[in-house]
C-alpha cells in the first residue's frame, strides 16, 4: 500500500488538484488505465469463449450433446460457489448495488470470477451473454485500483464506471455505447466527474480491443433505405419487443422461483437447467450459446424459415435463457436480448408482409436491427443504450429515426408493466437501490455514529429528584438517559417537559426516585440502524431526539438538528461538480 501511496503522491505533483480537490486530471489518467485493463478483460473473455466453443463444439453432433450445457453450468456453479465462494448472479445488479450502497466496493476475486464461470456456461451452449460478466470484471478492476491508491468514495465510484464502460466498449467495439450504458444504468447521473473519465476509459477499452482483435463491428448489414412507412411501422414493432421483454422478465423470475424450490444443491439445479437447454438445442440449435451467428444471418437478410418458425425460435430462446440464468448458470442478458429482438423484428416484418404484401419496402434485416434496439431498451429500460449500441455494433446509422422511435416506445411500454428493469427489480424490492442525489441516498451515506451526540449526562435510576435537579442546573439539555447502576444497562429517559409538575413541589424532592417518573418504554435506535429508519421513528412519535443504545448500553443521542446539519454537508458534497 505504501508503494501505491508514493505513486499517488508523485502523480499528484504532476496533476494539480482541481476545484473542490477532485483531482480531475488524475482521475482521467486512472480512467485510461482502468479502461485498458477492462478492454484486456473483454479480449480475454472473447478468446476464452472461442476456445470453449471449439472444445465443446466437437461433441455437438453426438446424441448425448444435450448434456454439455448442463456440464458447463454445473462447473460454472461449482467454481463460483465452492472455489471462489462468490454467490451466483448476473453481475450487473451486483455492481449497481455496490455503487448504490457501498461506495463502489467490490472484491478482488470479482475481477476474474465471472469471466471463468460465464466461459463455462456460454461456451458449453448455455443461452447467456458475455457482457454482464465482463462488466463486473471491469468494475471490480476499477474498484480495486481505487482502493489500492486510497481514493475517496466518489472517485472510486467513478473508476467503477470506468471499468464498466471499458468492458462494454471492448466486448462490442462500441465506445459510445460503453459510455452511455455506464452513465444510464451503472452510475445513474450525468455529471462531469463521471462523464469525462468514463469516456476516456470507454475509448481506451475499445482501442485495446481493436488492436488485439481488429477494428470490426460485430454485425455487418445491407444498406437500408428507410422511408416514412418503415418509421411508422417501427411503433408496431416496439409493442412486440416490449411484449417479449415482459415475457422474458417474468419467465426468468418464475424460473428462478421454481429452481429455488427444488431441494438439491445449487450446482445440481444449474446442471438441470443446462440439460433442459441442451434438449431444446437438439431440435433448435439456434438457441444455444450467445447466438451472434444467428443475428448476422437475420441482419444480412439470409435467415431461412417462415413466420411460424421464427416465432417458435423467439419463444424457445426466451425459454432457454430463463432456464440458463434462472437455474444457476452464469452470464448476462445482452446477447440473448439481441437474439430475441432480432427474431421479433424478423417475425414482425414477415407477419406484415404476409398480411400486406409489399407494404414494407425495406429489407427484413432492418427490422431485425430495430428489434434488437427495442429489446435492449425495453429490458434495461434504458433507451439511449439501445439506440447507440445497435448503431455502433451494426453501423446502421441510416436507421437512426426508427431506432429512436422503437427504443423509446419499447422502454415506455415495458415500464408500464414492469416498473423496474430486469437489473433493478430485486434491488428496488429489497430497498437496496438508491438513486443518486435523492433524500434516501444522502441519508444512506450517513451513519448513526456520524451524528451521535455524546455530551449527554446519564443519571442512575435510584437517584432522588432533588439530586437530579442539581444535574439539570449544570446541563443545557432537556433529555436525560436513565441507567441501571447495577448492570449499566439503559433503563429509560427523562424529559423535563414530562416531569415539570414534580420539579416545583419541594415535598417530592426527597421522596421520589427517578425510576418512578422516567419513561421506561422509550423508543431507541441501535448504532447500526439506518438513519432513515431513525428519522421515520422520530416523525411517527413527534420526537426531536432519540437515545442510541447498543448491547443495552446507552451510547449517545441522535437529534434532528444534528442530522440536518450533517445532511446539508453531505448533500453539498454529493452535488459539488
Amino acid at each position: 500500500m505504501a508503494f501505491f501511496s508514493r505513486i499517488k503522491q508523485w502523480l499528484g505533483r504532476i496533476f494539480p488538484q482541481g476545484p473542490a480537490g477532485e483531482d480531475r486530471l488524475l482521475l482521467i489518467l486512472f480512467g485510461a488505465v482502468v479502461g485498458i485493463c477492462s478492454g484486456l478483460a473483454a479480449v480475454a473473455l472473447n478468446t476464452s469463449l472461442h476456445g470453449m466453443e471449439s472444445f465443446f463444439g466437437q461433441y455437438r453432433y453426438n446424441w448425448w450433446s444435450f448434456l454439455l450445457p448442463g456440464i458447463g453450468a454445473a462447473l460454472s456453479s461449482i467454481f463460483l460457489e465452492k472455489i471462489i465462494r462468490e454467490g451466483a448472479g448476473h453481475g450487473v445488479p451486483e455492481v449497481i448495488y455496490s455503487v448504490s450502497r457501498h461506495g463502489g466496493l467490490l472484491r478482488m476475486r470479482s475481477t476474474f470470477s465471472r469471466l471463468v464461470s460465464s466461459s463455462l456456461t456460454i461456451g458449453s451452449g448455455g443461452s447467456a451473454g458475455p457482457e454482464a460478466p465482463v462488466v463486473m470484471s471491469g468494475s471490480a478492476i476499477g474498484a480495486n485500483i481505487a482502493k489500492a491508491f486510497s481514493l475517496n468514495e466518489r472517485h472510486r465510484i467513478a473508476l467503477v464506471g470506468c471499468g464498466s464502460a471499458g468492458a462494454v466498449a471492448g466486448i462490442f467495439n462500441a465506445p459510445i455505447a460503453g459510455l452511455v450504458f455506464t452513465i444510464e444504468v451503472i452510475v445513474g447521473e450525468w455529471t462531469a466527474l463521471h462523464i469525462v473519465p468514463v469516456a476516456v476509459a470507454s475509448v481506451s477499452g475499445a482501442q485495446i480491443s481493436r488492436i488485439l482483435q481488429g477494428n470490426q463491428i460485430p454485425f455487418t448489414h445491407l444498406h437500408f433505405d428507410v422511408d416514412v412507412i418503415t418509421t411508422v411501422a417501427a411503433a408496431g414493432l416496439a409493442v412486440v419487443t416490449a411484449g417479449a421483454c415482459i415475457l422474458l422478465t417474468r419467465m426468468m423470475r418464475t424460473s428462478h422461483q421454481l429452481a429455488g424450490k427444488v431441494p438439491v444443491p445449487l450446482w445440481t439445479r444449474a446442471a438441470m437447467g443446462g440439460m433442459a437447454v441442451g434438449i431444446i438445442g437438439l431440435f433448435l440449435p439456434q438457441v444455444l450459446g450467445e447466438g451472434y451467428h444467428v443475428i448476422r444471418e437475420m441482419v444480412e437478410g439470409s435467415f431461412g424459415g417462415g413466420f411460424s418458425m421464427v416465432l417458435i425460435l423467439m419463444l424457445a430462446k426466451i425459454l432457454a435463457t430463463s432456464l440458463t440464468l434462472g437455474w444457476g448458470g452464469s452470464g448476462g442478458i445482452f446477447a440473448p436480448c439481441l437474439v430475441i429482438g432480432s427474431f421479433a423484428g424478423l417475425m414482425f416484418h414477415r407477419g406484415v408482409d404476409a398480411v400486406l404484401p409489399g407494404f414494407l419496402s425495406v429489407n427484413e434485416g432492418a427490422f431485425a436491427l430495430l428489434g434488437m434496439a427495442g429489446m435492449i431498451s425495453g429490458m434495461l429500460q434504458a433507451p439511449l443504450t439501445g439506440i447507440f449500441l445497435i448503431v455502433e455494433v451494426t453501423g446502421g446509422y441510416e436507421t437512426i429515426l426508427p431506432l429512436i422511435l422503437v427504443s423509446v416506445i419499447s422502454s415506455t411500454v415495458s415500464h408500464a408493466f414492469e416498473p423496474s428493469s430486469f437489473y433493478f427489480r430485486d434491488l428496488v424490492e429489497k430497498g437496496h437501490y438508491l438513486r443518486p442525489r435523492t433524500d434516501a441516498k444522502v441519508l444512506a451515506d450517513l451513519r448513526v455514529s456520524e451524528v451521535l451526540e455524546k455530551d449527554c449526562a446519564s443519571v442512575p435510576k435510584n437517584m432522588l429528584l432533588g439530586d437530579f435537579l442539581k444535574v439539570v442546573q449544570q446541563s443545557r439539555r432537556n433529555y436525560f438517559p436513565v441507567i441501571d447502576e447495577n448492570t449499566g444497562e439503559f433503563a429509560g429517559m427523562i424529559h423535563l417537559d414530562d416531569i415539570r409538575p414534580y420539579l416545583f413541589d419541594n415535598l417530592l424532592h426527597d421522596t421520589v426516585f427517578l425510576e418512578q417518573i422516567m419513561a421506561a418504554d422509550t423508543e431507541t435506535v441501535d448504532i447500526d440502524d439506518e438513519l432513515s429508519d431513525a428519522l421515520d421513528w422520530m416523525d411517527a412519535s413527534g420526537a426531536y431526539s432519540m437515545p442510541v443504545v447498543s448491547n443495552r448500553r446507552f451510547v449517545g443521542m441522535v437529534s434532528k438538528a444534528t442530522l440536518l446539519d450533517r445532511y446539508r454537508k453531505e448533500l453539498m458534497l454529493q452535488t459539488t461538480e
